[in-house]
């Protein structure tokens, strides 16, 4: 019977405090828990799931397990029973010692044993401090856990809140698009609405997720900190008997559980619901034939540009805004394409004005986004540039382009099964530069300026030769 008796416990204790419940309560789906431990873990969250299997619930459901209240109390004294008689199982001798090769009491008899005899031992009395504070350091570093978790819970926050205000920003420019179209077209509107605040709910479920998976390992911490120091809050000899268990208790959840990272794709896809998107109505009704062939990425752009709502158009700024830390993002400068290409010919014009800064070409997906890199082919950049009253193609050395009169319209022309990236003089119908390469990845549209004379500004219809893959 004595044996049995950890089999037993193991099937009457609590999953969130490891010990045998105390006023059992049972969900639908069948799982129990303490009372206690069950409206703790609930405390402060929207939505109620099981502690277990995470499904929902509701605050009606935990009904009192009468049946598993009454073994588990008869448990509870037996166990209380045993531990004031503790003694040797093979002596039979009061435990005195504190064998610290083993970590386990010992009586004396043991001591001149086989098994302890070359073992350092030591008087229980004096183990116990040491051991406590043991365990009291591995509560430090539990309390330390919370703490960057809250940091963290922080951040997620906020990148909840910039998720919501993209969603809204784009919720606003996609009415302003379909006001343009005729009544018939309401129904198309209401579908890309759908389908913008489906992306956006996903994505604010996803930071939620994280957000109350932290809340949760905060909540199991301070649950296992709590039942630590109810453990070590007895007689000596009844938290060596426990000793081994609190170790196991503190030790168990000391591995991060929870993901911090911030993955890429987190934040709304602005692109996708606002990127060609007169084209993409187009394709579907046969009616609209207006098409810009590149639009610019929100989640790449530095923070010292800003994009207008058709994001089409880049603007220097002079302040940094307040993005998130995104992985796609740009950290200095510059400016992604929403879409990118591996193969096929591709064109797009660029309105460059009176702006007296600025560069366009492409660069490689894999570019670093976070460091300031050269300017030059080497680095994954392809790009031609009016800096200083000189054009210059981006490679070393620089190339000085010299033209007669400064070209107000440019078209980039990119060839990806030929290898070659043409810069024309729209107006003129005259070439500035051409790069001859290999592009082994995909390449992005690049953009960017630093001038606050005038915006660049993607414009006008361009046949698209071959779609890219």
């Amino acid at each position: 019977m004595a044996a049995s008796l950890p089999i037993v416990q193991e099937h009457l204790s609590c999953s969130i405090c490891l010990d045998i419940f105390r006023n059992p309560v049972v969900l639908k789906c069948s799982h129990s828990f303490c009372e206690e431990c069950l409206q703790k873990t609930w405390k402060d969250l929207e939505k109620l799931f099981c502690p277990m299997c995470k499904k929902e619930c509701s605050s009606e459901e935990p009904s009192l397990s009468l049946a598993l209240k009454s073994i588990c109390d008869s448990l509870q004294k037996g166990t209380e029973n045993n531990l004031s008689k503790i003694n040797c199982q093979l002596h039979g001798e009061k435990l005195k010692l504190f064998c610290l090769d083993d970590k386990q009491s010992i009586c004396v008899v043991c001591r001149t044993s086989k098994k302890h005899k070359d073992h350092d031992c030591c008087p229980i009395e004096e183990a116990v401090p040491d051991l406590k504070d043991l365990i009291q350091a591995k509560i430090l570093t539990l309390n330390d856990k919370i703490k960057k978790y809250k940091t963290v819970q922080m951040t997620h926050q906020m990148w909840a809140k910039h998720i919501k205000s993209q969603a809204q920003c784009a919720v606003e420019q996609i009415r302003k698009e379909f006001k343009k179209l005729h009544q018939f077209l309401e129904e198309e509107e209401t579908e890309r609405i759908v389908v913008l605040r489906r992306e956006e709910q996903q994505k604010e479920e996803a930071m939620q997720e994280i957000a109350d998976a932290l809340t949760q390992e905060m909540a199991t911490l301070s649950e296992t900190i709590e039942v630590i120091n109810e453990e070590m809050d007895v007689d000596n000899t009844k938290f060596m008997q426990n000793y081994q268990t609190i170790l196991k208790r503190a030790n168990c959840i000391s591995a991060d559980t929870t993901d911090t990272k911030i993955a890429s794709g987190a934040l709304v896809d602005i692109a996708k619901h606002l990127g060609s998107l007169k084209f993409k109505v187009w394709e579907k009704m046969m009616e609209f034939v207006k098409y810009i062939p590149v639009t610019m990425d929100p989640n790449t752009m530095s923070p010292k540009l800003k994009l207008t709502d058709d994001l089409t158009c880049l603007v220097y700024c002079e302040e940094k805004q307040n993005f998130p830390e995104n992985p796609e993002r740009f950290h200095n400068t510059g400016v992604l394409g929403s879409e990118g290409y591996s193969r096929g010919i591709h064109c797009w014009d660029v309105d460059v004005g009176d702006n007296d800064n600025w560069t366009i070409g492409v660069a490689k997906e894999s570019i670093p986004r976070k460091r300031l890199v050269r300017i030059e082919p080497e680095s994954g950049l392809w790009v031609f540039r009016y800096v200083s009253g000189k054009y210059k193609a981006g490679i070393q050395p620089l190339v000085q382009i010299m033209a007669n009169e400064r070209p107000q319209q440019i078209r980039v022309r990119l060839d990806c099964d030929k290898g070659e990236l043409i810069f024309c003089d729209l107006t003129r119908k005259t070439t500035l530069y051409t790069y001859k390469d290999n592009f082994t990845e995909k390449v992005f549209p690049y953009f960017n300026t630093q001038s606050h004379i005038c915006p660049l500004r993607v414009f006008g219809e361009v046949k698209m030769f071959a779609r890219n893959e």
